[in-house]
C-alpha cells in the first residue's frame, strides 16, 4: 500500500529513467534510415568521420597539454617545484579534455550506435561485407578467420572462429539493448535480465568510447568470458578500424601484453587488471610500465567483482629471508592427534546433548547441562555432519543460541568454564582457532620442555633481567636470549594455529582442491580454481602439510590493491549484470554508479518452482536423481547446479551407478568447459556443474529442445548469496525460450 502511494507521488525510478533515454533510441531509429542508404564503405567513411570530428573538439586541449610535456621534460631535476606546478597543470587539462570528450560524445552517441547496429544487421541478413581492400583489412585476413582477400575487395563472413568452435554471427541489437548501451555510456550500471544479451549491448559504448583513441577495458569474471567474448564480438569493431585485443592471452610484462592495452578495446579478467597495475607499481623504468591512463572500463557481472571479490586483496608477493625455515611438517602429528581428542570428545557432548534434550519431561537443570553439551559440541567441531543434523530439530538451534547468550553476557566472564572441556574452540564466524589449557598440557604431555608452547611474558622476564646482580654484558645476552627464545616460539604457536585451523576450518574439496601434487584454492562465487593465488600468513603452507604435499617456503607482500580503489582510478565506470538492484545501495554509497533496470525484449517464459524441502540429505539427493531420470525421458536437457566439487562428484559417482550418461564441470575439469557448454543444450544431455555454469555461461538450445520444454536447472541447495542461485536460474529462459528450475533443501 504504502510502496504503491509513494510510487504514484514520487514516481516510479525505471520508469523515470526510461522516458530519459527514448529520444535518443528514437534517434537511433533516425539515423538507420540514413545509412541504409550507404554502401559497405560508406559506413566506414562514417566511422572516419565521427573519430575526426571527436579529435578536432578536444585538439585545442591536447596540444596545450602537448606543449607543456614538452616544457616539463626540459626542465631539470634541480627545478622541482616548477616542474611540479607544470604536471599539475598537465593533470588540469586531462580533466578538461575528458569533461570534453563526455560532451561530444554524447552528441555523436546515437550515430554511432546506429553505425554498429547497421553493421550487425548487414552482416546477419546479407551474410558478409564487401569493402575496398586496405593494409588494415590484409593485416586481419592474415591471422583471423572469417576475413578473405578476393583481388581489391575484403569480404568479412558472418562466420569465424571463437573460443575454439565456430560461430555464426546472427544477433541486431533490440531497442531495449540500445537503452542498455545508452545507460553503460552515462555511466550506470544496467540491470539486464539473464540471456538479454549483455555482451551485445556492451559493443554499444565500446564502439562509441573508443572512437576517442583513450582505450576502453571490458572487464569479465575469468579468463573463459574474456577469451570467447574478445573473438566473438572483434569482427564488429575490426571491420571499422579498430584493434581489439585480451590481456589474458599474453604473458605479464610482455611486449604483446603491452601492445594489448594500446588497443582501442581490450577484454581481460579483473585480477588480471589489478595485477599488471601493481607490477607497473613495481616497474624501475618508464618503458616497463604496460597500462596506460585508467580511462573507461566496463565491468561485466558487476556485482561479482565490485562487491563478492572487493574484499579480497591484490596480492604480489616474493620470497623472504629464512622462508623455508618452518616447523609445520614437524608439528602436524601432535595436531592430528589434538583434533581426533577433540573429535572424540564432540561426539560425547553431542550423545550427552541428545540424551538430555530429546528426553521426555526432561528436569530444567538437565535442559541447562545438554545446552552446555550442545553448546561444547558446536565450539568443538562446528562443521561436523552429526552436529548439523541434531540442530535440524525442532528448538535445538534455539537451545544453542540461548546457551550461546548466557556465556556472551558480561563481557564472556563465562566463557572460560564452557570452554575447560575443550583442546582448542573454532570460532567460525571469525574464522579462528584458539588453543585452550587443556590442549597444551595435552600437547606438552611426555615432552621435556612443558613451556614448549607457552610465551615468555616478555616485560616480567625483561624486569627481572634488569633487576638482576649481573654485569652488563651479561644481562645483554641474557635479554637477547629472551628475545630468540621468544621469537621462536611466537613462530611456533603460529604454525600450531594455523595447522589447527586447517584441519578445523577447511575442507577438501570445497574449500580447496589438491591436484598436479599442488593445493588450489576454489573461488566459493564463481566456482573456479584461482591459479597463482595461495592463503596468507602460513596458512596455504598449513594446508600443504595437511595433504602431504610439498611444503612451498614463506612468502612476503611486495604489493597489494583491493578491486575497489583500483576501479575507483577510472574516469568514467559502468557495469552489468543481472542481479544488481538488491546491491544498489552499495554500489552508489562505495562506487556512485546508479542502477538502471532495463526491460527484458521478450517476457520471460520460464517456470520457477517452489523449493523442495527434505529432512535428510540422502532422501534430498535420491530425489534430485528421480527428477533427473524424468526430465531426461521427457528429452529435456539438464544442469545439475552444486554449490562444491565433492557435491558434483557425489552426484556423478550417484549417476553412474543408475547407468545415466553425464558430464561434470568443475574447477577440477575446467580445461573441458568450452565442450561441455556447447553439448549441454542437446536433448536429454545431463550437466553436473558447480557456480563455474552460473555467471555469463550461454546454453544454445536446439529447436528439439525447446519443443520437449528447454533446459531444466536443478539446485541441489541454496547458496549463501542468493545472486548466486539467481545466476543459475538465469542459466534457462533465455530470450523468451522455455524453461524451469527446482531448488531442493534439506
Amino acid at each position: 500500500m504504502l510502496k504503491a502511494l509513494l510510487k504514484k507521488l514520487i514516481g516510479d525510478k525505471a520508469e523515470g529513467d526510461m522516458k530519459e533515454i527514448s529520444p535518443v533510441v528514437d534517434a537511433v531509429h533516425a539515423f538507420e534510415e540514413e545509412l541504409r542508404g550507404l554502401s559497405d564503405d560508406g559506413l566506414r567513411d562514417r566511422t572516419n568521420d565521427l573519430r575526426k570530428r571527436i579529435q578536432s573538439h578536444v585538439a585545442g586541449l591536447e596540444s596545450e597539454q602537448s606543449e607543456l610535456r614538452v616544457e616539463a621534460s626540459q626542465i631539470g631535476e634541480d627545478e622541482l617545484e616548477k616542474k611540479e606546478a607544470l604536471f599539475e597543470s598537465i593533470d588540469a587539462l586531462n580533466l578538461r579534455i575528458n569533461e570534453a570528450l563526455e560532451v561530444v560524445l554524447e552528441e555523436v552517441m546515437a550515430e554511432a550506435f546506429a553505425l554498429v547496429k547497421e553493421t550487425s544487421r548487414r552482416l546477419t541478413e546479407n551474410g558478409q561485407l564487401r569493402v575496398t581492400a586496405h593494409q588494415w583489412d590484409r593485416d586481419v585476413a592474415a591471422k583471423r578467420s572469417g576475413v578473405t582477400i578476393e583481388g581489391d575487395e575484403a569480404v568479412w563472413s558472418n562466420k569465424w572462429v571463437a573460443a575454439g568452435s565456430e560461430v555464426e554471427w546472427s544477433m541486431v541489437h533490440y531497442d531495449v539493448q540500445l537503452v542498455g548501451g545508452t545507460a553503460l555510456h552515462r555511466g550506470k550500471v544496467a540491470e539486464m535480465q539473464t540471456g538479454e544479451g549483455k555482451t551485445l549491448v556492451a559493443t554499444l559504448p565500446m564502439f562509441l568510447n573508443a572512437l576517442t583513441g583513450k582505450g576502453v577495458h571490458l572487464v569479465t569474471v575469468n579468463d573463459y568470458l574474456a577469451r570467447r567474448d574478445s573473438e566473438w564480438m572483434a569482427p564488429l569493431f575490426e571491420f571499422h578500424g579498430m584493434r581489439v585485443d585480451c590481456i589474458d592471452k599474453h604473458q605479464p610484462n610482455s611486449e604483446s601484453r603491452r601492445e594489448a592495452y594500446r588497443a582501442d578495446i581490450t577484454y581481460g579478467t579483473n585480477n588480471e587488471f589489478g595485477f599488471d597495475y601493481l607490477r607497473d607499481n613495481m616497474a624501475q623504468r618508464p618503458e616497463q610500465l604496460v597500462q596506460r591512463n585508467h580511462h573507461y572500463a566496463i565491468v561485466d557481472e558487476v556485482d561479482s567483482v565490485l562487491i563478492d571479490e572487493a574484499r579480497t586483496p591484490l596480492i604480489i608477493s616474493g620470497p623472504t629471508p629464512k622462508g623455508d625455515q618452518q616447523e609445520f611438517v614437524e608439528l602436524k602429528p601432535k595436531v592430528v592427534q589434538l583434533v581426533t581428542v577433540q573429535q572424540k570428545a564432540a561426539q560425547q557432548f553431542l550423545s550427552d546433548a541428545k540424551r538430555l534434550l530429546l528426553k521426555d519431561g526432561a528436569s530444567k537443570d538437565e535442559v541447562a547441562e545438554g545446552g552446555l553439551a550442545l553448546f561444547r559440541a558446536y565450539r568443538a567441531l562446528p562443521k561436523s555432519k552429526p552436529l548439523i543434523k541434531l540442530l535440524s530439530g525442532e528448538g535445538m538451534k534455539q537451545q544453542l543460541l540461548k546457551t550461546e547468550g548466557i556465556y556472551l553476557q558480561d563481557n564472556k566472564r563465562e566463557m572460560p568454564k564452557a570452554d575447560a572441556e575443550l583442546y582448542f574452540v573454532i570460532d567460525e564466524k571469525q574464522n579462528q582457532v584458539e588453543l585452550t589449557e587443556k590442549g597444551i598440557e595435552f600437547l606438552t604431555a611426555n615432552m621435556e620442555d612443558e613451556h614448549f608452547f607457552t610465551m615468555p611474558d616478555l616485560a616480567t622476564e625483561l624486569v627481572g633481567i634488569d633487576n638482576g646482580d649481573q654485569d652488563e654484558e651479561s644481562k645483554l645476552e641474557a635479554k637477547s636470549q629472551l628475545m630468540a627464545d621468544y621469537g621462536v616460539k611466537s613462530a611456533r604457536v603460529h604454525t600450531m594455529n594455523q595447522l589447527l585451523k586447517s584441519y578445523a576450518l577447511f575442507e577438501k574439496d570445497v574449500d580447496y582442491v589438491v591436484m598436479d601434487n599442488k593445493v588450489k584454492i576454489v573461488d566459493e562465487q564463481t566456482g573456479r580454481i584461482m591459479d597463482g593465488r595461495r592463503y596468507s600468513d602460513g596458512l596455504h603452507q598449513a594446508i600443504e602439510a595437511k595433504e602431504n604435499v610439498k611444503v612451498e617456503a614463506a612468502t612476503q607482500t611486495y604489493a597489494t590493491v583491493t578491486l575497489q580503489n583500483y576501479f575507483r582510478m577510472y574516469h568514467k565506470l559502468a557495469g552489468m549484470t543481472g542481479t544488481a538492484e538488491t546491491e544498489a545501495g552499495e554500489l552508489w554509497d562505495i562506487y556512485k554508479l546508479d542502477v538502471m533496470a532495463i526491460p527484458t525484449n521478450r517476457p520471460i517464459a520460464r517456470q520457477d518452482k517452489e523449493d523442495l524441502v527434505y529432512k535428510t540429505k540422502r532422501e534430498k539427493y535420491n530425489a534430485i536423481i528421480d527428477d533427473v531420470v524424468t526430465l531426461r525421458d521427457a528429452g529435456r536437457p539438464i544442469l545439475v547446479g552444486t554449490t562444491t566439487v565433492e557435491v558434483s562428484e557425489l552426484l556423478s559417482r550417484m549417476l553412474d551407478i543408475r547407468q545415466i550418461k553425464h558430464q561434470v564441470l568443475n574447477a577440477k575439469l575446467h580445461q573441458r568447459e568450452a565442450e561441455i557448454v556447447t553439448a549441454a543444450g542437446k536433448p536429454g544431455t545431463v550437466t553436473i556443474a558447480t557456480n563455474m555454469a552460473g555467471r555469463g555461461t550461454d546454453i544454445k538450445l536446439t529447436e528439439e529442445t525447446k519443443k520437449a520444454g528447454g533446459l531444466a536447472i536443478i539446485g541441489t541447495e541454496r547458496h549463501d548469496s542468493r545472486r548466486v542461485d539467481r545466476q543459475l536460474r538465469g542459466r534457462a529462459g533465455r530470450q523468451g525460450d522455455p524453461g524451469s528450475s527446482q531448488f531442493y533443501v534439506s
